[in-house]
C-alpha cells in the first residue's frame, strides 16, 4: 500500500511542480513584455519551479490529492502585477491573464510530443517517464480549462473582465471577492448535495473535463500519429 503510494507521488510531482509554477511564471513573464517589471524584479519571471513553490499550494494539497485519489487542486505563489504599469493597462490586462492557461496548453503539447521518445529510453524508464508525461498532458489540460472558466479570479473571468464593454465589465469585476466560493461551490458542493438527492448535478465534467478532452484531441491531432 505504501510502496503504490509513493509510486504515485513520483509519477505527479514533477507535472504537478512545472503546470503549476510555470502557470504563475507565464503571467509574470508577460506582464514584463507589456510594461510592468514587479514580478521580474522579485526574480518571478523565471521557468525555475522552486521560485513560484508555495508549500501549501504546491506540495502539501496536491500531495494529499495525489494519495487519497481525489481531484487534484493546487496554486503556486501568485505573480504580482502591477495594471496600472502596463502599456495598455485593458488589453495588456488580458494577455497577462491569458498567458497562465497559455503555457499550460503549451506544457500539454510539450508532453504529448515528448511521448515519441519514451519508447527509445532505456527499459527501466520506459513506464515511469510515460506515466509522468500522461499524467502532465492531462493536468495541464484540466488547468488550462479550469482557470479559463468566466469568473473572476480564475484567468477566464480577467479576460472576459478585459473584453467586456464597460458596464457588464464592471459588474463582473465585483464577483472577484466571491469567485472562489462561487466555483467551489457549484464545482464541488452541488454534486455532493445532487448525490444525496440523487440527481446528476455534477457540472465539472461538462464544464471542465469535456472541454479538457476536446482540446487534448486538437493537441495529438496537431503532434500527428505516433505523438
Amino acid at each position: 500500500m505504501i510502496e503504490q503510494a509513493l509510486q504515485q507521488v513520483t509519477v505527479w510531482i514533477l507535472p504537478i511542480l512545472f503546470a503549476i509554477t510555470l502557470h504563475e511564471a507565464a503571467h509574470g513573464y508577460v506582464a514584463k513584455l507589456c510594461g510592468d517589471r514587479t514580478a521580474d524584479m522579485l526574480g518571478r519571471v523565471s521557468l525555475n519551479p522552486l521560485r513560484h513553490v508555495d508549500p501549501v499550494g504546491t506540495i502539501v494539497v496536491p500531495a494529499l490529492g495525489v494519495l487519497t485519489g481525489t481531484f487534484l487542486f493546487g496554486w503556486a505563489k501568485p505573480v504580482p502585477v502591477n495594471y496600472r504599469a502596463l502599456n495598455h493597462p485593458r488589453r495588456d490586462s488580458v494577455l497577462v491573464a491569458a498567458a497562465g492557461p497559455g503555457m499550460n496548453i503549451l506544457l500539454a503539447l510539450i508532453s504529448i510530443a515528448l511521448f515519441r521518445i519514451v519508447p527509445y529510453l532505456p527499459a527501466a524508464a520506459v513506464n515511469w517517464a510515460g506515466e509522468n508525461l500522461v499524467n502532465s498532458f492531462q493536468l495541464n489540460l484540466v488547468l488550462a480549462v479550469f482557470n479559463m472558466l468566466p469568473l473572476p479570479p480564475l484567468d477566464g473571468g480577467r479576460v472576459a473582465v478585459g473584453l467586456l464593454p464597460n458596464p457588464l465589465s464592471r459588474q463582473l469585476a465585483e464577483l472577484e471577492p466571491i469567485g472562489i466560493p462561487i466555483i467551489l461551490g457549484v464545482l464541488f458542493l452541488l454534486p455532493m448535495v445532487g448525490e444525496a438527492m440523487r440527481v446528476d448535478l455534477n457540472l465539472f465534467r461538462p464544464l471542465v473535463m469535456d472541454p479538457a478532452n476536446w482540446l487534448g484531441r486538437i493537441l495529438i491531432a496537431l503532434v500527428g500519429p505516433g505523438g
